[in-house]
């Protein structure tokens, strides 16, 4: 989804952290993650795992951040800062490395594949640079990867740009550095460049040739000639990877002439492999190697296999069209698609077991440069890893009954996976998202309703515009057992908002049973801080049954819960029936609820700790009538703790005083720790 909005969230200190070190705990972004002595720490979503335990995706590997590692460069941040390296890390936090420096993981068991998060500098005019990383193991068996920042430094106003130099795109927008419209204001004011640089990190993969056993020593090391003035590193995920997978009773496609080294087109073999599997009714096959793949492959009732997502890669160039589509693409590129509805759509298709890595560099909207497209119903996707494309997987409806599991999305342009347009009844489940571009995952009834829709046991991982999980309307949607920690700028962990042209929420709309992580970020159109969840009335109102249970909301950067209207139609629109139980909160920056919209909401068992502002902040629409707030709330009983200024959820506040802080000051809240 688009966002134009900036700003900044306020540092996280060094000084908020030091107390925790000095108790024995291993630091990791504001957070604590707990290892043995002298072992390796082993985190998820930079936290201790048992505070997230049961939630987001059992993934198959182990995540350990930089900045508990040995090293002999320099741990930048815990930092929330937009548009900052440590801001954009897992945790908040990563170590930069000069050259010739490096830092060294423990492995936590046994492994023969990595998985290294980085960054490094963008050219001066950009479009990036490589630069070697060499991976040694015990001081042996080195290997160099060549990273690149050919994907990463974006810039400006939405849609963004990759060339630090530029002007303003949109010299008629708002913007908060100003606190003005540089076209009309006079004199002009001076922006500095480059503006709003971000999407900073990627990621590569390495198989490491043969199985270590835990307790060796993966050291990455800047070589001392690297051209790169730095590189950061902020995490390594080591995993033990199965043997390929071989299918010989099968349409291979090197039968029909691919070329697994990648050095020509293989797009034509995968189509005729493709139409044999149909007339035969085998699955097709695609062995070890990389397929060079240069636009879109559609798939209708078929099954394609790969070896595994780290031998079977399908990989290709983004290519300019010499005159647009009727959908308005420019480009194409690597991508499975089914047909698109008014084609009749795709059914029984399943893809499983292989990588698409696209090339893409820009976003441009209306291009069709996306992992997985089209409509396919009755259909799976399993296991799948995308990175590079503009977004990892586009749904466009109307479609049924399409599920994806297992599957990994990383550095995207744009949303990690969305279901666009009439999908019913499909899911996305122990699924792993990081660095998207815009929302992780999202549902978007545009139009035409989503409906009976699910977002089930997902891990997402520092989304560097908009949200973790959004949903924009739709009908019985569930949104359960997930786990999403750092979204960066203009969105949050949680999202219901009506807009974008959605259809209106209806019937039960489920939030279960999930856990954020220094979530609630800062609204840079606004200037304020959201919430780990916010609900958002902009076109119409939020109505239907919203049933928030069981979720837990961690070392919330201010508040955890928000409801909100836009100033415009803040008379207009409003959310009601919304029903919170069960809830834990551990850490807010302000907060515990903040309400700036009229309607109404219930609250029952919801316990919360550390609150460094006032529990409700309850502005309402903002019209402070001697009747009090346009928003009331409703005790329902057992809502326990607070913070600095007393119980959250005082009897002083219900249900409708006016209790409004249009900004208040920030308190770094501790660490999270088990409840």
């Amino acid at each position: 989804m688009s966002r134009n909005t900036t700003g900044a969230p306020p540092r996280w200190s060094a000084a908020a952290t030091a107390a925790l070190v000095g108790l024995g705990v291993v630091v990791a972004g504001g957070t604590a993650a707990y290892a043995t002595a002298g072992g390796p720490v082993v985190t998820r979503a930079a936290l201790n795992p048992a505070l997230v335990a049961g939630r987001g995706a059992n993934v198959g590997f182990s995540e350990q951040e930089a900045e508990n590692a040995q090293t002999n460069g320099v741990v930048i941040g815990p930092d929330r800062t937009a548009y900052s390296l440590p801001a954009e890390a897992s945790g908040r936090s990563a170590v930069k490395l000069a050259p010739g420096q490096y830092v060294e993981f423990t492995l936590p068991s046994s492994a023969n594949a990595i998985n290294v998060r980085y960054s490094i500098p963008d050219a001066p005019s950009g479009g990036g640079i490589t630069a070697p990383l060499d991976v040694t193991v015990n001081g042996k068996s080195k290997q160099t990867m060549t990273l690149t920042s050919q994907y990463s430094w974006l810039y400006n106003q939405y849609p963004f740009s990759n060339d630090p130099n530029a002007d303003l795109l949109h010299s008629d927008w708002w913007i908060t550095e100003c606190g003005c419209v540089p076209a009309a204001t006079s004199p002009a004011p001076q922006i500095s460049k480059p503006f709003r640089p971000f999407h900073f990190y990627d990621e590569q993969r390495l198989l490491l040739g043969k199985t270590y056993k835990a307790g060796d020593k993966v050291r990455l090391q800047v070589p001392a000639n690297s051209k790169a003035a730095w590189t950061a590193i902020d995490l390594l995920d080591s995993q033990l990877v199965d043997a390929p997978k071989v299918n010989i009773v099968a349409s291979n496609v090197l039968f029909f002439g691919a070329d697994p080294t990648g050095k020509r087109d293989s797009a034509d073999a995968f189509d005729m492999a493709i139409a044999f599997a149909k007339w035969t009714h085998l699955k097709v096959y695609v062995p070890p190697g990389t397929y060079q793949v240069n636009r879109h492959i559609i798939v209708d009732n078929v099954t394609i296999e790969g070896a595994g997502s780290w031998y079977t890669i399908i990989k290709g160039h983004e290519v300019a069209l010499s005159e647009p589509l009727p959908d308005k693409s420019i480009h194409t590129g690597v991508g499975f698609y089914g047909k698109y509805s008014q084609d009749g759509g795709s059914k029984n298709v399943h893809l499983s077991g292989f990588s698409i890595i696209g090339d893409v560099r820009e976003r441009i909207d209306t291009d069709q440069v996306n992992g997985i497209g089209g409509a396919m119903s009755d259909s799976t996707i399993d296991g799948l890893y995308i990175q590079h494309t503009k977004v990892g997987l586009w749904f466009d409806g109307p479609m049924n009954n399409t599920k994806v599991t297992n599957t990994t999305v990383v550095d995207q342009i744009a949303d990690g996976v969305n279901f666009h347009l009439g999908v019913t009844n499909s899911s996305v489940s122990n699924s792993f998202f990081r660095n998207t571009g815009d929302d992780a995952m999202a549902m978007w009834s545009e139009t035409t309703a989503d409906a009976n829709n699910t977002f089930d046991h997902n891990t997402v991982q520092t989304p560097t515009l908009a949200n973790g999980i959004a949903i924009y309307g739709g009908k019985d949607i569930t949104v359960s057992g997930n786990l999403v920690a750092d979204p960066i700028r203009e969105g949050s962990a949680l999202h219901l908002g009506t807009r974008f042209g959605a259809q209106p929420f209806a019937g039960t709309i489920n939030v279960t049973n999930n856990t954020t992580v220094r979530a609630g970020t800062y609204e840079l159109n606004w200037n304020i801080g959201l919430g780990a969840i916010w609900l958002y009335a902009l076109e119409r109102n939020m109505d239907a049954n919203v049933q928030v249970v069981g979720d837990n909301f961690l070392d919330n950067t201010y508040n955890a819960i928000m409801m909100v209207v836009d100033w415009p139609v803040k008379d207009q629109y409003t959310i009601t029936n919304v029903h919170f139980k069960d809830i834990k909160v551990d850490g807010t920056g302000t907060s515990v609820v903040s309400a700036r919209v009229g309607g109404s909401a219930t609250f029952e068992n919801v316990d919360a700790r550390n609150v460094g502002a006032v529990g409700v902040n309850n502005c309402g629409a903002f019209n402070f009538k001697p009747t009090g707030s346009e928003f009331s709330l409703t005790d329902l009983g057992g809502n326990d703790g607070g913070g600095t200024t007393g119980p959250w959820m005082a009897s002083w506040e219900l249900p409708n005083t006016i209790t409004c802080d249009d900004r208040p000051p920030v308190v770094v809240p501790p660490a999270p720790q088990p409840w």
